[in-house]
């Protein structure tokens, strides 16, 4: 067993892409964790999402020793985290587990609206920080410049700060060193009852449900009956592991250690992340405060393209809820689209990701409604309402006020585009708070309504910085604004899935740019469709799809009849991806892609 001083538990933090995955494939390296022949970049990015995308989208764990140059040998208990602002849940949940952080800062780069929000959380938990300038074998590099914006702008001391790169593996020794000398070891007592938080969890087909646990008090051994506070469910415990990063069966895990259990565990809802787990026969008589749960601000429709899979939908989103704790969903019906699930994510990021992953690992065709966010209904009759879907929204006339949410958004963006960024947080209705500058860099505080942010805000952010602004956002509470429901009618039949709330006095140009878009993606038919956007019973704007002139088909009458079969099977494989309004069938794609308006807004 190892000694509590000998343990080190610390989390990796930064800003998108200043290295952090790098970083940790180079200590899994020194270490000896993996051998060069199993070694391949960003090792700890297990799915093929984040391999794809670059990002890491899940924190991973692994245990490395370190033999340092006083002779002893550490355990490091080593979590790296995204970087993103939608998955800031998985960080708190890292950062939780350990008692210190490595702070990685991009030398070229400098410090980010993320880089901030990571590091206030790692001073929330009251961690140790030890500062790594990474990336200083590039040739725009500047050490000494991003020294100062880590004291003058996060407000740590600078003269500890390691300069290494984690590409090449120059100063990683020191980093180590640093880890070992700097960083406090875990406090904990293995006489006394188990106490283990439940960090995260995970779905494994022959395990059941693997859980990822801290340990703080006692030890968790296998065959040993464990108690899970919250949910009050009772396991023996089947395998004892750790991640070195392979998974590897141990006997127990002590006070300050970092492993996975499993327990034949299939109910998906015994698993709680923050729950304490301890034993049956010696409980603790004070669960740990776990974590504050994470509350969703975009929210969307999913439904299956084929109402057969409704089933499959539902035990696809337990499984992946319990590996995404982040993520909500309660079920709902939707005239247009049958039944289906309203799910609650963290940001449009993470609502593109859980959609890719649920066609990914579990095989399904899904149609998304337009995102929206939680709005406050003041009622006539006093009652006070939140609206998560805007097809819900109640008769105007027994409305007396609508709230919409804010958000203060940071944002650190070079002085040469300070310009564009500004017009475009005027233009989505925003309110400077501040405006600040660090060397070149200038930073904005600005209060925002999160329902212009969530469709395409971070993208033309990117555009108009030419991908230099990092931005970074906490929610700010409601307020009262002139919000209307605006719905799409197509041949008069009014689309569910396509209504929005939107400000008054951005209603018509959205509906123009909306019925426009539609008309592009709505296939021609042998009648003319017409595509009205309404606020009420008064339309604001319309299109007209055309209608085709000739009979396609004709030439299917007689001859061959396996022609005509070919035909009608071909026929039948694209209806399946279609959704019957009325008497007009709108594409899956006219759902998804309907209110990306980015460049119709730019060519305004």
């Amino acid at each position: 067993m190892t000694e509590l001083s000998h343990i080190r538990n610390f989390a990796i933090i930064a800003h998108i892409d200043h290295g952090k995955s790098t970083l940790a494939d180079r200590l899994i390296e020194m270490c000896g964790g993996l051998s060069k022949r199993e070694l391949k970049a960003q090792v700890l990015d297990t799915m093929d999402i984040e391999r794809e995308r670059g990002i890491t989208i899940k924190a991973q764990t692994v245990r490395l020793n370190y033999r340092a140059k006083d002779g002893v040998t550490y355990q490091l208990n080593l979590m790296d985290t995204p970087g993103h602002v939608d998955f800031a849940y998985e960080v708190s949940r890292s950062l939780a587990a350990c008692e210190g952080s490595i702070l990685v800062v991009d030398a070229s780069q400098g410090v980010e609206a993320q880089t901030l929000a990571n590091v206030y959380k790692a001073i929330e938990n009251d961690h140790e920080i030890v500062p790594v300038l990474n990336k200083i074998d590039l040739v725009a590099a500047e050490p000494e410049r991003v020294k100062e914006q880590i004291r003058d702008v996060i407000g740590l001391d600078e003269t500890g700060a390691l300069e290494i790169s984690a590409k090449t593996g120059k100063g990683i020794g020191d980093v180590l060193e640093a880890l070992v000398r700097r960083l406090p070891p875990p406090t904990g007592d293995d006489e006394a009852p188990l106490k283990a938080l439940l960090v995260d969890s995970w779905y494994d087909a022959y395990l059941g449900v693997v859980v990822l646990v801290r340990v703080y008090d006692g030890r968790l051994a296998k065959g040993m009956e464990v108690h899970m506070m919250a949910t009050g469910a009772t396991r023996r415990i089947d395998q004892v592991g750790i991640f070195t990063p392979k998974p590897t069966e141990i006997e127990e895990l002590g006070p300050g250690e970092i492993g996975y259990i499993t327990a034949a565990i299939k109910d998906l809802s015994e698993c709680r992340v923050g729950d304490t787990i301890t034993g049956e026969k010696r409980q603790t008589a004070e669960p740990l405060p776990g974590f504050r749960p994470s509350i969703p601000v975009v929210f969307c429709g999913l439904f299956p393209a084929d109402a057969a899979d409704y089933e499959r939908l539902a035990e696809s989103l337990a499984k992946l809820s319990l590996n995404d704790a982040s993520f909500e969903y309660v079920a709902e019906t939707s005239a247009a689209l049958g039944f289906g699930f309203r799910c609650g994510f963290l940001g449009l990021l993470h609502l593109e990701i859980v959609q890719e992953r649920l066609q990914r690992e579990f095989n399904l065709d899904l149609i998304t409604t337009a995102p929206s966010v939680i709005y406050r209904l003041h009622l006539t009759d006093g009652a006070v309402r939140e609206l998560h879907n805007p097809a819900d929204m109640p008769d105007p006339m027994k409305i007396a006020s609508i709230e919409e949410p804010w958000i203060k958004a940071t944002i650190l963006v070079p002085d040469e585009h300070l310009g564009p960024i500004l017009a475009l947080c005027e233009e989505r209705r925003g309110v400077q708070v501040d405006l600040t500058y660090a060397g070149a860099r200038a930073m904005t505080v600005y209060r925002l309504p999160l329902n212009e942010v969530v469709y395409d805000f971070y993208d033309r952010l990117k555009s108009y910085s030419r991908g230099y602004a990092s931005f970074d956002y906490q929610m700010d509470g409601y307020d009262e604004s002139k919000l209307v429901k605006m719905t799409i009618l197509v041949n008069g039949a009014p689309v569910d899935a396509l209504a929005t709330v939107v400000h008054e006095s951005q209603a018509e140009a959205r509906g123009r740019v909306l019925c426009k878009r539609l008309k592009g993606l709505i296939p021609r038919q042998l009648f003319k469709i017409a595509i009205q956007a309404a606020l009420g019973g008064r339309v604001i704007a319309r299109e007209t799809v055309s209608a085709l002139r000739k009979d396609v088909t004709a030439k299917c009458y007689g001859g061959d009849v396996t022609r005509k079969r070919k035909l009608l099977e071909k026929q039948k494989k694209g209806k399946k991806r279609m959704r019957q309004v009325g008497n007009v069938a709108i594409p899956q794609s006219a759902f998804i892609a309907a209110l990306k308006m980015g460049d119709e807004r730019r060519s305004k």
